[in-house]
Parts: structure tokens; sequence; C-alpha cells
């Protein structure tokens, strides 16, 4: 990826534990590298396809300087979040932050911290069998689009499908949500358990009813596997209720362990429920 580097901007700031520093404060310095496709922008030597690296400057002080903050860390999350919300056009920051006068008694040069965070594209499997369905999902996608986390979501159709897994119980309504996020899969999957849980989810009975599920079908081209999280989905190869929604909206996307299309996933699926 292409990239909009910044060095070593000088910015006074409030930071820090200690009382003195929040009251006097001091120097901070910042490095930060923007990832941007500058294709466009090398080819028709426009602004408008590019990031205004100066607009960007003023903003990194404006997120410095608006609010004290006792660790370097969250000023640090603050501005990276606030560049990713005001410039479009950036798809990942990594940004430095240093404090050379931090209150350490030994010689040193300075202490930083260096982050980064970008905006990735993850597809949600949606469902719910219990109550007010569909009151459930629209709550949740709401709840989505007022976050700042979240951007460019898409909705699949609504799509009516029979119980999965043996267990007897109504019939559910599934779909598919796509949409970009700031945030790491276990900070998504807490979000999506805490919209689960606004909804009154209880988990008592595997595969059981429900009244929202929340499932990351895909990360990007993640591929995770650990206890607590599976991406991609385990299980969506086996879900018809997964793979339509879904190829509505990324028919053409690649599943990053089968290599194969979602409409390659949902064709074969379709044979063998002929079979």
């Amino acid at each position: 990826m292409d990239c909009i580097r910044i060095d070593n901007l000088e910015i006074y700031a409030y930071h820090g534990v200690f009382e003195s520093e929040k009251q006097a404060g001091q120097k901070f310095y910042v490095n930060a590298v923007l990832e941007i496709d500058l294709k466009k922008a090398g080819r028709t030597d426009s602004l408008t396809d590019s990031t205004h690296y100066g607009e960007v400057c003023l903003q990194i002080k404006k997120s410095m300087t608006e609010k004290s903050y006792d660790l370097i860390e969250r000023a640090a999350q603050k501005t990276v979040e606030d560049i990713l919300l005001n410039f479009p056009l950036i798809q990942a920051v990594t940004l430095e932050l240093r404090k050379p006068n931090a209150p350490i008694p030994m010689e040193f040069e300075s202490v930083s911290v260096q982050l980064t965070r970008g905006w990735h594209k993850v597809y949600i499997a949606f469902g719910s069998n219990m109550g007010e369905k569909e009151t459930y999902i629209n709550n949740a996608i709401q709840d989505l689009k007022n976050s700042i986390y979240f951007r460019n979501i898409e909705i699949s159709d609504f799509f009516c499908s029979s119980p999965y897994g043996g267990v007897e119980q109504d019939n559910f309504i599934n779909g598919i949500i796509g949409m970009d996020t700031m945030l790491e899969p276990y900070e998504l999957l807490e979000v999506l358990h805490e919209l689960e849980a606004k909804a009154n989810r209880v988990r008592e009975q595997h595969w059981g009813p429900r009244t929202l599920d929340l499932d990351i079908i895909f990360y990007d081209d993640l591929v995770l596997d650990e206890k607590e999280l599976q991406i991609p989905h385990r299980d969506m190869v086996n879900r018809d209720f997964v793979l339509i929604p879904l190829a509505q909206l990324a028919g053409f996307k690649r599943h990053p362990v089968l290599k194969k299309t979602v409409e390659e996933l949902a064709k074969e699926l379709s044979k063998r429920y002929i079979l």
C-alpha cells in the first residue's frame, strides 16, 4: 500500500499521570504513516484524489490538545481514530507518540507508544427466531449504524430458513451485514455479544432458539482458529441461510482456506441438498 509520512510533528499537550504534567504540559512528537492508495492522485495531480497532509497535521494537533489523558496510549488511540474517521481515503494509520520529557529520574532520549489501526472488511451473519424477530435484527443494525466504529454498512435481503441443528423450534429470519470496521476481531466479537445481550439473548441450548444471533463470517482474509473465535466461520459452508444472502453482497469473495468464491460454495451446497 502507498503511504504518506509525517515525521516528528511537535505538539505541546497536557498528558500524563502526574498533576504537574497536566498543569505545565510538555512537548510531544508524533510520527504517522498514513496508508492510502495514491495511484489516481499520481495520475491526475488532484488533491481530491489524495489526502491533505496539512489538514491531517491539524487534526493530530486537535486530537492531542482538546483533552488531557493520563496515558499516552489513550492519546494515541484517540488520535488514530480521529484520523480514520475524518479522512475517508486513509485505510490504516501507524502512529508513534513520543514523550521526550517523561518524568523518569534517569538519562533517556524518549519513551513512546506505537500502534496501527485501520479499516477492515467484515461480513456478519444475523438470525432470530423468537419474539419480534425483525425488530431485534433492525435494532442491532441501527446500533451498528450509530457507532463510529463501523461504516459502509450493507444489508442483504432477509432470508427465512428452517431450524438448523436438529432442535425443534420456530423458523429463523437470517441475513448478512457487510461493513467496514476499525475494531480488531475480539473487539468486534465483544460488540456483537453486547448487541445479543441487549436483545435478551440467552445461551441455554446449543443450536437452540434465540432472540438474536450474530456471527463473524469473514474478517478481511484473516484465518483464525482459536477456542473462542474461528474465522472464517467454521460451519458457513453447510448453511444456505448464510451463503445465499452472503452471495448477494459478496458473491466473488474468496474463502481464504478453501480458495472458492461464495457463489461457488453456495452452488456446491445446493447440489448436496438435491442429492
